[in-house]
């Protein structure tokens, strides 16, 4: 009888450790680098639609991280999604939060978010063409980064990943080290 309690403690603890083991396993999380805001009050956006944005972007990335158990690739996406929700909106406390949790090797907290992701990159994309006929570089270069994140969310939307694909032919890949990883102004 002795032998069977040991046997079973012995399982017992093996299997706790097991867990605890997945459940610590860290992963490396490269937080962009943001010190001011790429984008002025001359954006074509209202604050609180930045900050609404920003809130969405910041959720979109934490449900992507936690589907793909914290893939590299997802770390990736996520990285630029909270760097452009950062500068939509620098205090967003959702962003903030993310970013803090993933900094630390943890899955962030699983939040509902307003859209489903083919609903959001519809919306981004919408978004995008208003920004694209408004002019402007700032509100260009969102609208070509909104239309990058909508085609990763949504490779489905034929329309979406067109007007990406497009952008790419005509401009180039996005470089998104300009809102991730910002080169110092020098004096």
């Amino acid at each position: 009888m002795k032998g069977i309690w040991q046997a079973a403690t012995l399982l017992s603890l093996g299997l706790a450790m097991a867990h605890a083991a997945e459940e610590t396993k860290k992963f490396v999380w490269h937080a962009p680098k943001i010190t001011q805001s790429v984008f002025t009050p001359e954006l074509g956006m209202l604050d609180a639609e930045r900050e609404e944005y920003a809130t969405n972007l910041a959720n979109h990335a934490a449900s992507q991280v936690i589907a793909a158990k914290a893939a590299p690739a997802s770390l990736e996406e996520a990285r630029r999604m909270l760097a452009l929700a950062l500068h939509l909106s620098p205090r967003n406390k959702r962003a903030l939060v993310v970013g803090f949790q993933l900094s630390r090797g943890m899955m962030p907290e699983l939040a509902e978010g307003n859209y489903s992701p083919q609903a959001f990159a519809r919306l981004l994309f919408s978004r995008s063409q208003i920004l694209d006929k408004q002019g402007g570089a700032q509100n260009t270069q969102l609208s070509r980064m909104f239309v990058q994140v909508a085609a990763a969310m949504d490779p489905r939307n034929e329309d979406v990943v067109y007007a990406s694909e497009v952008h790419r032919l005509d401009h180039g890949d996005f470089d998104w080290s300009a809102i991730t990883d910002p080169k110092p102004k020098n004096p």
